[in-house]
């Protein structure tokens, strides 16, 4: 049996009551996605540590699935009215197969080679190399499956960076997957701090599925302390207006890695950070950079925020 699939974009403002008028109108099931995915106005459904969002995007798709012998015109028609829109929104309409979407959706996160002998593995699927250092994830919720570029960099980063005994901080943890690297890599202790609960629940249940011991909390636990290392690997905006609460949580002699920026952003960045920490481009990947960099010894005045 093949259903139809419904896709069409509205505002922020009208999404949500959308997709409620297409569900109450007979659609089998309504999500509702940003239509900017994969380009670089891709914004997060929630915000980082210190900055303040609305939920949804300024530009949403909302997709439906349809029976077969669905009005689907009548449908969009309703739903459009009952939101409060001015008229119908172009749609597209697609014939959905029936399968296994499960299997569908597991399909779709293969492991990840960062490096020789650092791997990311969804968990239902065997190691590619058992040797390598796994980690292990449950792609969910919280952004950090590892395929983004700058997810990529910081691990990258953490590599050829992390010391055994050193204590780490990963601010903006999202999965956890950056934290839980380090872990595996040799840091502790290991902290990872997100301003959404979800992310938290998300990387504790991460952590404990690959058998590393780090702490995780939401930001509305006061954050206290210094570190041998800090990554933050959120975005250029909320990067620029913490910049003295992450600098703060870099102890004197410690190093920073900061990710989310595009490569046209890197030189505000680094201006900006340079009234704590000298901060150079580390490494590039599709169009994204990694800027890190080591506190001075003689930042003793520096205090964590």
């Amino acid at each position: 049996m093949a259903w139809l699939s419904v896709t069409l974009e509205t505002d922020c403002a009208h999404a949500e009551a959308l997709a409620d008028a297409l569900m109450e109108g007979g659609a089998l099931s309504a999500t509702i996605e940003d239509a900017a995915a994969g380009t670089a106005e891709e914004k997060p459904q929630f915000g980082e540590p210190g900055s303040i969002t609305t939920p949804g995007w300024d530009r949403s798709r909302v997709a439906a699935l349809f029976d077969p012998g669905a009005d689907v015109a009548a449908c969009v028609a309703a739903a459009a009215r009952e939101a409060g829109l001015p008229s119908a929104p172009p749609y597209t309409t697609e014939e959905v197969a029936e399968q296994n979407w499960v299997q569908l959706t597991q399909s779709q996160f293969e492991p990840i080679r960062v490096s020789d002998r650092l791997w990311i593995v969804p968990s239902w699927h065997d190691a590619p190399d058992p040797g390598a250092i796994n980690l292990i994830l449950d792609p969910g919720m919280a952004f950090g499956t590892g395929s983004h570029p700058t997810t990529r960099l910081c691990l990258e980063w953490l590599e050829r960076t992390v010391q055994p005994g050193q204590d780490l901080l990963d601010y903006g943890c999202g999965s956890g997957i950056l934290a839980i690297a380090a872990a595996r890599l040799g840091a502790s202790p290991v902290t990872g701090v997100d301003i959404d609960p979800q992310a938290v629940l998300a990387a504790d249940a991460n952590a404990a599925r690959n058998e590393v011991s780090a702490r995780f909390t939401d930001s509305a636990a006061p954050l206290t302390g210094q570190f041998d290392l800090v990554v933050a690997n959120i975005l250029a905006n909320p990067l620029k207006a913490l910049a003295p609460a992450i600098c703060g949580h870099v102890r004197p002699g410690g190093q920073l890695a900061l990710s989310g920026i595009l490569a046209e952003q890197a030189d505000e960045l680094i201006g900006i950070y340079a009234a704590w920490i000298p901060l150079v481009v580390a490494d590039t990947r599709e169009g994204w950079v990694c800027l890190a960099g080591r506190k001075p010894e003689d930042a003793a005045g520096a205090s964590a925020c």
